[in-house]
């Protein structure tokens, strides 16, 4: 005799329905943890700052109240859902050609994913009644990484990503806070990155250090495209292995990312110019050029001059 399954509560249902609309929306993974004060992040990121590894980021510094609660973004807010969109390109770049990160081969995510984002808070709202809530992605004072652990979609690695058993690290984080009470996934307790210390002793400015510490003013995206300055310290000349836009060396090593899979965002889709380009043409670009070519482009926040300043430098 069957036993009759007993039926599912509301939010065994709305937890359902979330997930089922994230992965159609083509998230790789959704997590949802209960949203709390982040305390021990908090501790963290305090003594982070008060060693100025943010470098001339100041943004890092702003609103760190609202970075470590989420109440204070969303009044009443009962939980955190995390998502995760794959952004491993099938294609490379030309050897020799300077290097741009994986991430910005294709349309500027923040894009990509805002829309996502609205799209499944309509979701809710027209199937559960009336949600409040607020989409992030990248562009807002949240600890996205940590939201992501706690909602079991993966481990802070030692080079400071969030690496997913699955499909390791090449993944965009956007996170979505939502005033209704959900079921809540399990944290990702262990650390599987073991004793492995590839991604510290692979970067080439040595910005990893030990105890998952980034140091982000030594961290060649750092120098690549938050850097507003039209002059690269000296003192990193000859250590950016022909990175021109961002850096993925220490993902590239990673043991986990043997099992990154080419993403299925049509959106991603590789810029020609991007795979194409030599580097005489990098050199040859004029800003006009540049925008039209890159207007949807990541490579856009660097701007035409900063481009060019990056390029001179790998040329020093």
């Amino acid at each position: 005799m069957q036993v009759p399954r007993s039926p599912m509560s509301p939010i065994e249902k709305n937890t359902l329905l979330i997930k089922q609309a994230a992965s159609r929306l083509g998230f790789s993974y959704c997590g949802i943890a209960k949203a709390v004060p982040l305390d021990e992040d908090a501790r963290r990121l305090e003594a982070w700052l008060n060693q100025g590894m943010q470098g001339n980021m100041k943004y890092m510094e702003n609103h760190f109240e609202l970075r470590v609660d989420p109440s204070r973004l969303v009044p009443g807010a009962r939980s955190v859902i995390t998502l995760l969109m794959n952004y491993y390109p099938a294609q490379a770049q030309q050897e020799e050609t300077p290097k741009v990160s994986k991430y910005a081969f294709g349309k500027d995510y923040h894009e990509v994913i805002r829309a996502k984002l609205n799209q499944l808070l309509a979701t809710m709202n027209q199937e559960i009644g009336a949600v409040t809530g607020r989409g992030f992605v990248d562009s807002a004072p949240v600890m996205e990484r940590s939201w992501a652990q706690r909602s079991g979609l993966g481990w802070i690695g030692r080079n400071g990503n969030l690496i997913n058993k699955q499909q390791g690290s090449f993944f965009f984080i956007a996170t979505l806070i939502v005033d209704i009470p959900l079921l809540y996934d399990d944290p990702i307790a262990k650390d599987y990155c073991g004793t492995c210390r590839k991604c510290i002793d692979a970067c080439p400015t040595g910005a990893i250090h030990e105890n998952k510490v980034i140091d982000g003013s030594k961290c060649i995206s750092y120098f690549t495209i938050e850097l507003k300055e039209m002059m690269i310290p000296e003192s990193m000349q000859g250590k950016f292995d022909n990175w021109m836009f961002g850096c993925d060396t220490c993902q590239d090593v990673c043991p986990w990312n043997r099992f990154s899979v080419s993403n299925t965002e049509p959106e991603f889709t590789p810029l020609p110019e991007l795979l194409e380009f030599s580097l005489q043409d990098w050199q040859e670009l004029t800003e006009e050029s540049f925008k039209k070519i890159f207007r949807h482009s990541p490579l856009k926040r660097a701007k035409f001059e900063g481009i060019r300043r990056n390029l001179r430098f790998l040329q020093q």
